[in-house]
């Protein structure tokens, strides 16, 4: 068969000599040692924690070697491009601090670019052509309903589905059989005419799992489809080699492509770049253990974060514990340090399975939040408020003052202990509502029956330039007034001579002020609200017109 003029039928035209690209996309002058890694997500406006999972790992293995990190976006597939997936992307990384060198949108060394597999094409067909040169490749005339019929036969005989050895029917035509189907107009794609054996194994040292044993690929895989646009299979190795890409970190679903992508890196003439493959991120649902699921569980979406209004650092911090089975102790004597400082280590990587524990993310997320100054939280929580809040909570910050205020007390700041009340933006900005809202509904009291007299006789005394002892003397005067006790040590004595403890009746002016029974300092509270405000609920929870 003449491969040269069945190249140029099937893909015709002049194309750069093949050793020309070399000399287009140089090898990176980078210090000896340097990574140079890569995220490679498709435009499918859906990112997810193991896009964020393999973008840490990737970003850290880059810039911690002197190396680079860069942005491509894979898409060879049209159907799944989604408007706006690509800033969505960006968007997401940027909120976690992931930092680009260079890539999509981003600019950098645009020597390796463009960045966009579509925009690459004419790279690829030239390989494609040469290797249909070689007789490496050749044309597939079969149909969908053929390929469909195919794989109920291989199932219904259970045996491996795919498009190999005899059932690769179009891998064998003749000459004549070939251009009698394009003289015909058949649809056709390029398939890789492989050379493997099911029967040989091959090692790899993976740079994760280490040393691993995968059977030798014999699938003719598609590498170029019918629009002449390449599938990712082969779009990645020829752009993993021009992009010169020395690791390539990226999800343990993709060990079954290894050798796939073995194979056409040998058929391409190229250096492998080092693959590692990261554990899959677990859920424990009931007494098993599962993959993360896209249907089932929200918080696998990268948006879910940022609606709940999670602090980016506290979600890194996590991620890195899982990454790396040795950063929870250095960050445990290093509670305050640089996330870039920790030596991160691809060889430290988790092997098997991480389990994804919500319950420990939250709890580190307060243990972030603790540490923020007022000014700090504020300007967390009006940036959460700006892109995901109501209309109210944009306006909570209208008065900066008031909201330093609060959230000086609700975070004990200048207190003996910190408080860790805050989990996220969103759980904050209810927190503390009602500093900004009246109660609409109020939480039920002990002393209830009491309610109406121990508001009134509040309200009577109330001024608000008393400071928290005085203050606290008038409430207490209150409680004997109606008949619970003014010490605490005179209740836990003789209980059964009051009707309750003064924390009885501070928990009524509690609830009337705030809606709730539990809070920070009331005294403090009222001092925010002001006596104008303070006064007004009062009345309010005695049911009176203002």
């Amino acid at each position: 068969m003449d491969y040269h003029a069945l190249a140029e039928r099937l893909l015709p035209g002049t194309y750069p000599p093949l050793e020309s690209y070399e000399t287009m996309y140089p090898p990176r002058d980078l210090p000896k040692g340097a990574e140079v890694t890569r995220l490679a997500p498709s435009p499918t406006g859906f990112i997810h924690l193991g896009n964020l999972f393999a973008a840490i790992a990737n970003e850290r293995v880059a810039h911690r070697s002197g190396g680079i990190l860069y942005l491509r976006i894979e898409d060879t597939d049209l159907k799944r491009k989604v408007d706006g997936a690509v800033e969505a992307v960006k968007s997401a990384l940027r909120y976690f601090d992931i930092t680009f060198d260079e890539g999509a949108e981003i600019g950098g060394d645009e020597t390796y670019g463009p960045w966009y597999q579509r925009r690459r094409a004419d790279i690829y067909r030239a390989f494609v052509k040469h290797l249909i040169e070689e007789g490496r490749a050749y044309p597939c005339f079969c149909t969908e309903e053929e390929l469909t019929a195919l794989r109920e036969e291989q199932t219904a005989k259970k045996e491996i589905t795919g498009y190999y050895g005899k059932y690769a029917k179009c891998r064998n035509l003749t000459e004549e059989e070939i251009y009698k189907n394009l003289d015909a107009g058949k649809p056709f794609v390029i398939r890789l005419k492989s050379l493997g054996d099911p029967g040989n194994k091959i090692k790899f040292r993976d740079a994760i799992k280490g040393e691993i044993t995968v059977t030798e690929n014999d699938q003719d895989v598609v590498i170029l489809k019918s629009d002449g646009i390449p599938t990712y299979h082969f779009a990645h190795a020829i752009d993993d080699h021009f992009m010169r890409t020395t690791l390539v970190i990226r999800g343990e679903e993709w060990l079954a492509s290894l050798p796939i992508h073995l194979e056409l890196f040998d058929a391409l003439g190229f250096e492998r770049p080092r693959y590692g493959h990261n554990c899959s991120l677990m859920k424990q649902d009931g007494e098993t253990r599962r993959k993360l699921s896209k249907r089932k569980d929200p918080e696998l979406s990268l948006e879910f974060y940022r609606e709940e209004g999670y602090y980016a650092r506290a979600v890194k911090v996590y991620i890195l514990t899982l990454l790396n089975s040795n950063f929870e102790e250095w960050y445990l004597k290093n509670p305050d340090a640089d996330l870039n400082e920790f030596p991160f280590k691809v060889e430290k990587m988790s092997k098997s399975g991480a389990l994804f524990d919500l319950d420990k993310l939250n709890d580190i997320s307060k243990n972030e939040l603790s540490k923020l100054s007022a000014e700090e939280m504020c300007a967390f929580l009006s940036d959460w408020a700006q892109e995901y809040g109501t209309e109210a909570q944009k306006g909570y910050f209208s008065d900066r003052e008031k909201m330093l205020r609060v959230l000086t007390l609700c975070m004990g700041i200048g207190g003996k202990k910190r408080r860790k009340d805050f989990t996220t933006a969103s759980q904050a900005m209810e927190f503390i509502r009602f500093f900004f809202e009246r109660p609409a509904e109020y939480e039920a009291s002990r002393a209830e029956a009491d309610r109406k007299p121990i508001l009134e006789g509040f309200l009577k005394s109330y001024r608000r330039e008393d400071d928290a002892q005085a203050w606290f003397s008038k409430v207490k005067e209150i409680a004997a007034e109606n008949g619970y006790a003014a010490e605490m040590k005179d209740y836990k004595a003789t209980p059964e001579n009051y009707k309750g403890s003064v924390a009885d009746v501070a928990e009524i002016l509690r609830v009337a002020t705030t809606g709730r029974a539990n809070t920070p300092d009331l005294w403090s509270i009222q001092q925010i609200l002001g006596e104008e405000e303070t006064r007004a609920r009062l009345r309010l929870a005695l049911g009176q017109t203002l």
